[in-house]
């Protein structure tokens, strides 16, 4: 274990050599020189790492959270296995630090539910309570409240073995799945994650499982005679209040919630369940909506040898990632269209031909991704057609904005033999992008107008966001393409242009909502605001400089650390990122900072940081899954943006005389 800047632990990286090592000083060189010859490794890197179908794929990684639960999951379906405990059990001890604790993200402080989930999965891999890396862990949860201070999901976890009782936890019952649309708190008011995750979790709810726990957790305990403690309820006339004694009387409504009904609404939600289980037996491409739907169904009778069982449990096994010393870890989701996208994006910028077999071979990949088919975002847009891409490799019921966005920059940036079918294929998803675009102008990742207050009220929805509002580095995306296509002057593009003007922050940044975090949301919206017309002298554009001016590290490189979302002065601060520095620099290029000092440094920091391999190293977590409660380390964003930002330092901006397809509208 290796100490971080704050004290804590992480695990040793063997690859991490001093820059000194790999890279020639530019101290006394030329930066454009160093930058050509930087961006020209970056490239034979990333061609090198491209799959043989035209994708890219970075780790994604994120927390043990998702070790752990893959092990309770197994636990509770009977089909551990030692190999996989074994290897998860490595990697989980591998994350803890030197305290005890496990954290979110590298370099964080400990969480308190990640370590108890941590904790619960080392003890069913056979770890005791007095081994002295657990028994820090249990010191340390038990001085901060212990198990009844944890998260509910935590909870939802250990009562399905019965370290905690489901009388304890907020309800949430199936017949959630009636309320109409109009209706507040239906399902289709949370996001696509959350909805996916909550409609298993009703039935979970209803049922109230419990298998024989193999060991006690009284050590998890503040007070194992007492383990909840009871809580003073809010004020009644506040909404916390109102939803805390909603609550109760739902509790109350639990026994005497007819049967039929209970069971009718069970019945329903299994078919809503597996309606939206993807071609790869999974639900949504990511990782916790599948564990809970394959507990809910089991729960209602699904065997594990039925069809839907068996391709939900086939499809969690392609998320584990082994590593060379055995660790097994497992991904939340998986990124090969919004890496491919971004990786293209990067070559093309750095020169390489628009009609390279690799560029082509991507954008027949991505052409194949298309998404042709409605999804749960209809219900908000049910005259819309259908078009653009999601996220993961199957994902049909919720394409991506953000991605789809990306994607059309990418394929303009191809010279593909079939323009044809690129301009038909782009235009179904320009369609489609146009129509998501919210009441208020901007857009979201997956749903248009998903805004409503309710759901992250609700006693049980404590576990990050719930709902998808618009946000600044989307909305940009978005601009930024329809400005490509020639719609600069579409009165939806002036809408989400005036949005963002009217977003920016008094210090010039704007907030990073899918990246961390002002850095990351500056990056997205200044190169958008200039491709969609506004000077570089603008106002808007000239504070936002001003800004990433002022939080260049002394190194000249850029970073900002996750603790940006919960604390001011970590705003714009941290230690100095490749994908970060890539981030800031993209803004720079495009408000015609080129020439800069800040410019150069940044372009300098990059060649001088960069391995002999072409490659940057970065163990921090620079992407964003719900701000702060759950961060993620995209292993390629270390070498898409820094090549990104190279390209454009050494060949000059993307715009119309460097696209290949560039369309009127």
């Amino acid at each position: 274990m290796t100490a971080t800047t704050d004290g804590s632990s992480g695990p040793v990286r063997a690859d991490a050599t001093a820059a000194s090592e790999t890279t020639e000083s530019i101290a006394t060189g030329d930066v454009r020189e160093a930058a050509a010859r930087a961006a020209e490794r970056s490239v034979a890197y990333l061609l090198g790492r491209q799959d043989a179908e035209g994708w890219w794929k970075g780790d994604l990684e994120t927390n043990v959270t998702m070790d752990a639960e893959d092990l309770l999951l197994r636990q509770f379906l009977g089909i551990q296995d030692a190999r996989t405990t074994e290897a998860a059990a490595l990697f989980i001890r591998g994350e803890q630090r030197e305290d005890g604790t496990w954290a979110t993200f590298y370099g964080g402080p400990g969480e308190l539910s990640t370590t108890i989930e941590a904790y619960v999965a080392l003890r069913l891999a056979g770890d005791r309570p007095d081994d002295p890396h657990m028994a820090r862990a249990s010191a340390w949860i038990r001085q901060r409240g212990g198990i009844a201070a944890s998260r509910v999901f935590t909870r939802i976890w250990l009562a399905l073995f019965g370290w905690w009782k489901w009388d304890d936890l907020p309800e949430l019952p199936p017949e959630l799945i009636f309320f109409p649309k109009w209706m507040p708190l239906n399902i289709y008011d949370f996001g696509c994650w959350a909805r996916q995750t909550i409609v298993p979790l009703t039935v979970v709810s209803a049922k109230r499982p419990v298998r024989p726990a193999p060991f006690a957790l009284d050590e998890l305990h503040t007070d194992a005679r007492t383990p909840n403690p009871p809580k003073a309820l809010a004020p009644a006339a506040s909404w916390d209040g109102f939803f805390q004694r909603a609550d109760k009387a739902l509790h109350l409504y639990h026994k005497v919630a007819p049967r039929r009904l209970r069971r009718v609404a069970m019945n329903a939600a299994a078919r809503w369940i597996i309606e939206r289980q993807e071609n790869d037996g999974c639900w949504g491409g990511i990782q916790p909506p599948a564990v809970y739907s394959l507990i809910a169904l089991h729960l209602l009778g699904y065997d594990l040898r039925h069809p839907v069982m068996r391709a939900g449990l086939e499809s969690l096994n392609r998320f584990a990632v082994w590593r060379e010393d055995g660790a097994r870890m497992i991904e939340a989701c998986q990124s090969p269209v919004w890496d491919t996208c971004l990786a293209t994006i990067a070559l093309a910028d750095a020169g390489v031909p628009a009609d390279h077999p690799a560029l082509v071979k991507a954008a027949d990949w991505m052409l194949g991704e298309e998404i042709v088919r409605p999804g749960d975002w209809a219900v908000r847009r049910p005259e819309l057609g259908p078009g653009g891409w999601a996220f993961e490799f199957h994902n049909d019921n919720y394409p991506d904005i953000d991605d789809t966005a990306e994607v059309i920059l990418a394929l303009r940036r191809v010279k593909h033999p079939d323009a044809e079918q690129v301009d038909a294929v782009i235009a179904r998803a320009g369609r489609w992008t146009l129509g998501m675009q919210s009441k208020n102008g901007a857009w979201a990742a997956f749903d248009a107008d998903n805004t409503s207050t309710f759901p992250n009220r609700l006693p049980f929805c404590d576990f990050g966001e719930v709902i998808d509002p618009p946000s600044a580095d989307v909305t940009a995306h978005v601009v930024e393409m329809l400005a490509h296509e020639g719609k600069a002057h579409h009165p939806r593009t002036r809408r989400g242009i005036e949005w963002l003007l009217a977003e920016q922050e008094p210090n010039g940044a704007w907030f990073g909502r899918w990246g961390v975090n002002y850095v990351y949301g500056t990056g997205s919206v200044v190169p958008a605001l200039i491709a969609a017309g506004l000077p570089a002298s603008h106002p808007a554009v000239r504070r936002a400089v001003r800004w990433l001016e002022s939080v260049q590290n002394d190194d000249g490189g850029w970073g900002e650390d996750l603790r940006s979302y919960r604390e001011e002065s970590w705003i714009g601060h941290g230690e100095s990122t490749a994908s970060q520095t890539g981030w800031a620099l993209l803004a720079l290029l495009s408000a015609g900072e080129r020439e800069s000092k800040a410019a150069e440094r940044g372009v300098a920091w990059l060649a001088e940081t960069q391995r002999a391999d072409g490659s940057w190293d970065e163990p921090y977590f620079t992407g964003t899954g719900f701000p702060w409660d759950f961060s993620i380390n995209y292993h390629l964003y270390r070498q898409v943006f820094p090549l990104t930002a190279l390209g454009r330092f050494v060949h000059g901006e993307p715009f119309a005389d460097r696209m290949s397809g560039r369309k009127g509208g």
